[in-house]
């Protein structure tokens, strides 16, 4: 079925930037939302961002204008750029998608997760 791959992660110093991709194996136009999570260790999993077909776009406060998310339809993959990198991002980032259904529940996708780290 579908599978996504994160890749892009790495050990940055504060203040640094990182692009981290989500390449998928089918066309993302038949996702109807792809964004991004981390979760960091004894922490809670928490949406980071995430972008329709139609291009919208949705932040969490935690962002605070430092990461943009993007989409590359003809490579069939999602990016998320991060600058001003502080060491509270550090987590492991997984890709995710959803495909909306009206007749049954909706499909949740993930990827394997890429590592983050920030030091200070």
């Amino acid at each position: 079925q579908v599978q996504l791959v994160e890749s892009g992660g790495g050990l940055v110093q504060a203040g640094g930037s990182l692009r981290l991709s989500c390449a998928a194996s089918v066309s993302i136009f038949n996702i109807n939302t792809m964004g991004w999570y981390r979760q960091a260790p004894g922490k809670q999993r928490e949406l980071v961002a995430a972008i329709t077909t139609g291009g919208s776009r949705n932040y969490a406060d935690f962002v605070k204008g430092r990461f943009t998310i993007s989409r590359d339809n003809a490579k069939n993959t999602v990016y998320l750029q991060m600058n001003s990198l502080e060491p509270e991002d550090t987590a492991v980032y997984y890709c995710h998608g959803q495909v909306y259904s009206l007749y049954s529940s909706n499909t949740d996708y993930w990827g394997q997760g890429t590592q983050v780290t920030v030091s200070s």
